[in-house]
């Protein structure tokens, strides 16, 4: 077993692992963040996107022991700071971009990543952005209306902080 410690959602967190440990199983079972789901175990879904150091991963694919020292974000710290649901989150509600949920923390993740290198996406760079999570109710349409939606909020939000 190996002692961890990395920031998670800004907080500082140590857990004990297997040299093999995913990272998804470490933030599921030794640090109780569950909002990362398991899918696919191939890396083909994007059911467990998480931000590592900032950039988008499939936290299946990475050993949670290589990541000491690492900033991990993950669903659970999309959140407002009050507990509110944050914007991308909100616009996956208010646009209905979900059905059963599974792939939802995934798709907020990803979008997440897109949009601070792309704040005004059309709909074909979404879908492009996209192509590595698997959804297996909505179509997609929702989604995309989500992410625009999203997009849109954090545009305004930025231009009335100037």
């Amino acid at each position: 077993m190996t002692t961890i410690s990395m920031t998670v959602n800004g907080r500082q967190v140590s857990g004990e692992a297997e040299g093999n440990t995913l990272l998804v199983d470490f933030l599921r079972k030794e640090l109780s963040l569950t909002g990362t789901h398991v899918g696919c175990d191939t890396s083909q879904c994007g059911a467990c996107v998480v931000h590592v150091n900032g950039e988008s991963v499939k936290s299946c694919t990475q050993f949670a022991s290589a990541l000491d020292g690492a900033s991990v974000t993950t669903i659970e710290g999309m959140a407002n700071d009050d507990g509110t649901l944050g914007v991308i989150q909100q616009a996956f509600q208010d646009e209905h971009g979900l059905q059963c949920g599974f792939c939802t923390p995934g798709m907020v993740m990803s979008i997440a990543d897109l949009l601070k290198t792309n704040a005004q996406p059309t709909e074909g760079e979404i879908r492009e952005w996209l192509k590595g999570n698997i959804c297996r109710c909505t179509g997609y349409h929702n989604i995309v209306k989500a992410a625009q939606s999203a997009a849109a909020t954090l545009s305004g939000a930025r231009e009335a902080a100037e």
